[in-house]
């Protein structure tokens, strides 16, 4: 698959995730919505089917979704290292047009939420309690749990084309889809589990950007912490995976 047809899939399947994503913490999140008050397991399956639409979407290009996970997969050497900046650059747009559409969406929900000044959680995450290396750590935990789960998943291979094929094999991307709500359901209580640097960063962007009435800071000081602790915890994930004896065949 040449690298044009990968940042299509990646920005199509990214722009996906974060739609489905953000839509349900919007919807959760905005007084005159139907979902409202809906509460932290409403928005956890969200974000597990949010991705299992966009990963199933971007299927052709190995439905990454994710730096953190392209990242990882480099370092196990399943991606070749020219294209990595393929996959980001589609994962960050994707991210930040999926963004613009979910306001899109709630744009009269926006316009009459009584506390507009407090809907930068609708795009982007944010600790509960402030404390930037246990924040860090949090991250990249949940991320290094994730990325392990790819890369020792049954059926993980890399196709002809050199294209990585991951998941577990009965269940497809519904599977990764039950582990994203596991790990909002266990770790994702301290920062809202980014756990993928372009679904926090382009929403970030996007919020920053969007005419949202009397909206609040997009928190920038904090906005490192999303991208630095997934790519280190895919980095370390794909460390122990190099280490790890083979697998039985």
């Amino acid at each position: 698959m040449g690298n044009g047809s990968i940042f299509v899939w990646e920005t199509l399947g990214t722009a996906i995730l974060i739609l489905l994503g953000a839509g349900v913490v919007a919807n959760v999140t905005l007084k005159n919505s139907l979902g409202n008050g809906g509460g932290w397991l409403l928005i956890n399956f969200g974000w597990g089917f949010a991705v299992f639409a966009g990963a199933s979407v971007a299927a052709p290009s190995g439905a990454h979704i994710n730096p953190a996970v392209t990242l990882g997969l480099a370092v196990a050497d399943k991606v070749d290292w020219d294209r990595v900046p393929v996959y980001f650059a589609g994962q960050l747009l994707g991210a930040f047009l999926g963004a613009v559409l979910a306001w899109l969406a709630y744009k009269t929900q926006f316009d009459t939420h009584d506390d507009p000044g407090n809907t930068r959680g609708i795009f982007c995450t944010a600790p509960t309690v402030r404390a930037t290396g246990w924040n860090l750590v949090t991250e990249i935990i949940g991320t290094f749990v994730l990325v392990i789960w790819i890369l020792l998943s049954p059926g993980a291979k890399a196709a002809g084309d050199g294209v990585p094929q991951f998941g577990n094999s009965a269940l497809g991307y519904a599977a990764v889809a039950f582990l994203v709500v596991g790990l909002g359901n266990s770790l994702g209580g301290p920062t809202g589990y980014a756990i993928n640097p372009a679904r926090d960063l382009g929403p970030r962007i996007a919020y920053a950007i969007l005419p949202i009435r009397d909206k609040g800071s997009a928190d920038w000081g904090y906005s490192w912490i999303p991208v630095a602790g997934p790519l280190i915890g895919g980095v370390l994930a794909a460390l122990l995976y190099l280490v790890l004896p083979d697998l039985p065949a």
